[in-house]
């Protein structure tokens, strides 16, 4: 089943209507908004993984006591 209205809701559970000027710039803002992120996504680069690093021992303080076997 598609629809092709979205249903919105306000406060106190009335229905919340945007008419004329005030949706046409709503709509074209998400419009844009959708635009500029698909171009984002088209012209994102395509990162390598860095190198693992070496291991390193390293000394904690506080740690310095001794095992005994």
């Amino acid at each position: 089943m598609t629809t092709t209205q979205q249903l919105e809701l306000g406060f106190n559970g009335t229905q919340s209507r945007i008419f004329g000027r005030r949706r046409e710039v709503r709509v074209a803002r998400a419009k844009w908004w959708f635009a500029q992120m698909r171009e984002a996504v088209e012209n994102a680069m395509a990162w390598q993984n860095a190198a693992s690093a070496r291991p390193e021992q390293i000394w904690m303080p506080g740690t310095g006591h001794q095992i005994k076997i």
